[in-house]
């Protein structure tokens, strides 16, 4: 008797037969999407900053999606920084074809805007190291996602030179569309309303694949010329927003938090 050849299911850019990376996840309503679209999640790695307690306490609404991706046979890791994950234990001999980060966001920190110098200087730190640690980890062809919003400020990160810093280049760029991810909610990364949404505007997936040419120019590791943006300490309310990949929040708030929760 033949057996039946699984079938690939897609949705947007990711198949069933890839084998996916996922960083930075919030309450992993994003993740549990693409399992649910694919039947299966057994071709999936789906990880978090956070330890699993801050997790639940940050976002009360990653039970149900955490749950179903242990049923669909996902693999969870937590603890996963996206800086040093190709240095993981877990992750160190694994190369996947896609490598997805949404949103990435350094958190939040007292007195610090999203058009703040010193804030945006975190986000690209992060990022740079993301893509160094992202490049080693590809098989051939392999591509690395990120969605990020490409407005004002967020567009001065400039993360297309940065992934070129890494040996990336950028291969496509499409706009991001929430209502294309069933049952994805983008959470806030930072200590404050972890478990809110923030506005979605001018989103796009870049995609980038490493390159067979070298970079014109090299990346500074430390060049404040680099940015076109002046300092500026206005709160917009509507710009100040975290993400699920949020990096480096401070998490002395939680303990309280733990204790209601009466997690040990």
């Amino acid at each position: 008797m033949k057996r039946m050849k699984k079938k690939e299911r897609w949705i947007q850019h990711y198949s069933s037969f890839q084998k996916i990376l996922l960083v930075g996840e919030g309450d992993f309503s994003f993740s549990a999407c693409l399992a649910r679209q694919f039947g299966s999640a057994v071709n999936m790695v789906a990880t978090s900053l956070d330890p699993q307690e801050i997790v639940y306490a940050k976002h009360w609404s990653c039970e149900t999606h955490l749950q179903e991706l242990k049923r669909l046979g996902c693999r969870v890791l937590h603890e996963v920084d996206v800086k040093e994950m190709n240095r993981h234990p877990t992750l160190i001999n694994m190369e996947f074809d896609v490598i997805v980060f949404n949103f990435p966001h350094a958190g939040h920190f007292p007195g610090l805007c999203e058009r703040n110098v010193k804030l945006i200087k975190m986000h690209r730190e992060i990022l740079k190291a993301f893509f160094k640690s992202a490049s080693d980890m590809l098989s051939s062809g392999g591509e690395v996602h990120v969605t990020h919003r490409d407005d004002y400020p967020y567009n001065i990160w400039k993360v297309e030179k940065l992934a070129n810093g890494a040996g990336l280049y950028l291969k496509e760029k499409v706009e991001f569309q929430k209502k294309d991810y069933p049952g994805y909610h983008n959470k806030r990364g930072g200590a404050i309303g972890s478990n809110k949404t923030f506005p979605l505007k001018d989103c796009y997936t870049f995609k980038f694949s490493v390159g067979t040419w070298e970079s014109e120019e090299e990346e500074d590791e430390e060049d404040d010329d680099d940015y076109d943006y002046k300092y500026n300490d206005d709160v917009d309310d509507d710009e100040d927003t975290t993400s699920s990949g949020s990096l480096g929040d401070e998490i002395g708030w939680i303990l309280p938090v733990m204790k209601r929760l009466h997690i040990k």
